[in-house]
């Protein structure tokens, strides 16, 4: 095997928190490895609503702080919700100086929506509903400036090089041929910003790429996880038979659009205070319930918004008008998909995951923001706040300036995935371990995961996200609540008290899943 060594720091990702953690480590010379041209196949690109941040006057981050508590229904951590929203702010000022073209009234304030959740309208929006595409073209063209930062298009990772304690390097391969030989790059400081695990799911509104692979290198590294059993759902996923399903961003509800049935009946107002702008976990849950029903929900824009949905929501209009529907005269057909991963590598305030020489930020980390429920719009902002935490705490151990560029050859070769594999481990993601779970049906994704990983024992891209699957589905059987996003049906009720965060690592995940296969007729 190839093993290459250099004194850069390795990104490992391509979207807003790999992006942003390289701008922040110049002048130190970086090397990001994107499986895609850069941001292209990033879940931040996709991000419609904007990055959620306490700008007004009449706003503070000690309510958005108070917000993202009571969202994440017991198991945040205060510590962490007053560092991520006491620093918002002066990330959208960063944003805006590195080109981000925030909307703005007439007076040069930011716009800012209310979405789920949020006391307040304080999430800072461009383009009505394309901040993740804006924020990541921005940054992106600051890094094409940047000359500390070498970005290696076209190669992905497949595993970490770590003796359970440290990690020492990242394997790699052509993204190009699945299954190919891998090589070893060894840097200085290795950075794990894959994004989440939602494209494990069949029906879910991230990209393609995006199925728990960064999760589960760095579980099967030996990496602790925390709260992998927290998949947020989005409750207004646009139902048009597309894979990705594509979004209808919440910040539609904020500006009044609400949900009906099939006979026009609005029915979120029957079931929480808030309607439409109750937690994304209880919105899910009822637009999933009106699906089990037949009566096929839909979101209504037409009063509240009417034709200004063209130009205030231009990706929303353009999702619907190619699947012949027009948000102007029609209904949208909704539906709930995998949207968010609460869980992901366990980490602490400075980005530092539980093995020696890996940190992690963006969707792939575990802060302790986000608890049983992400706060909408929270995740941009988790993602840059901890983009800086891993840069500045890197830069206290690395202090040199110049690196020659790595020149890597990406032999091709080796044994491809399955397709129809994946899309059987999807399949059963999202029958067993999806808006509603229960043991039996957990135990049957256990042992059906299982089943699949066998036939795959030689491709690391399988067994990575077997891995994250594994870790969802076993985290979920070990709650015996309903928590958040977490709903159990056999077990309804949150257990009294204080919430708790779940910690979990492949091997302890591994042992469960075995006994349950030999307790399987």
């Amino acid at each position: 095997m190839q093993t290459i060594e250099t004194p850069r720091v390795v990104i490992i990702g391509a979207g807003l928190a790999a992006v942003y953690t390289a701008l922040k480590l110049a002048p130190l010379p970086v090397v990001m490895i994107s499986p895609e041209q850069l941001g292209s196949g990033a879940s931040s690109a996709w991000a419609q609503g904007g990055v959620a941040a306490a700008m007004a006057r009449t706003d503070s981050p000690e309510a958005h702080a108070d917000d993202t508590m009571r969202a994440g229904a017991g198991s945040v951590l205060r510590e962490v919700a007053e560092f991520v929203t006491k620093a918002a702010p002066e990330h959208i000022l960063d944003l805006s100086e590195l080109g981000t073209g925030f909307d703005r009234t007439a007076d040069g304030g930011f716009v800012q929506s209310r979405e789920a959740a949020h006391s307040a309208a304080r999430v800072v929006r461009v383009k009505g509903d394309q901040a993740g595409s804006e924020i990541m073209r921005a940054l992106i063209e600051e890094v094409r400036r940047t000359p500390s930062v070498q970005v290696v298009e076209g190669a992905q990772a497949v595993g970490l090089e770590s003796d359970g304690a440290q990690v020492t390097g990242v394997y790699l391969t052509s993204a190009q041929a699945s299954g190919a030989q891998p090589m070893l790059l060894r840097g200085a400081a290795h950075v794990l910003a894959t994004g989440g695990s939602c494209g494990l799911y069949a029906q879910t509104t991230n990209p393609a790429r995006i199925r728990g692979q960064g999760i589960g290198m760095a579980a099967r590294a030996g990496a602790r996880i925390a709260d992998a059993e927290f998949v947020q759902f989005h409750p207004t996923a646009i139902d048009v038979g597309e894979d990705p399903t594509p979004l209808a961003t919440e910040a539609l509800r904020g500006e009044g659009a609400v949900l009906i049935d099939g006979d026009g009946h609005r029915f979120m107002p029957d079931i929480h205070p808030d309607a439409e702008l109750a937690p994304r976990d209880t919105v899910a849950r009822a637009v999933y319930v009106q699906m089990q029903t037949g009566k096929r929900p839909a979101l209504d824009t037409r009063h509240a918004i009417g034709a200004e949905i063209v130009t205030q929501f231009p990706s929303v209009t353009e999702a619907c008008k190619r699947n012949g529907v027009d948000p102007v005269t029609d209904p949208i057909p909704v539906t709930a998909s995998a949207h968010y991963h609460m869980g992901g590598v366990e980490t602490d305030l400075a980005g530092r995951s539980s093995l020696t020489g890996l940190w992690v930020c963006g969707e792939a980390a575990s802060t302790g923001l986000h608890g049983a429920n992400r706060l909408a719009s929270n995740g941009l902002l988790e993602a840059l706040v901890f983009a800086r935490s891993c840069a500045r705490d890197i830069a206290t151990q690395v202090s040199f300036e110049n690196a020659p560029e790595v020149e890597l050859s990406l032999v091709q070769g080796g044994n491809s995935v399955d397709v129809r594999d994946v899309t059987a481990l999807r399949e059963a993601m999202t029958e067993h371990v999806g808006v509603v779970r229960d043991e039996d049906g957990l135990r049957r994704a256990l042992t059906e995961i299982a089943a699949l990983e066998a036939r795959h024992t030689d491709s690391d891209l399988f067994l990575n996200m077997t891995a994250t699957a594994t870790l969802i589905a076993a985290a979920a059987l070990l709650r015996e609540e309903s928590r958040g996003a977490h709903y159990r049906s056999d077990f309804p009720d949150p257990i009294p008290g204080p919430g708790r965060r779940s910690a979990l690592t492949l091997s302890e995940a591994l042992a469960l899943r075995d006994r349950i296969a030999k307790d399987t007729p």
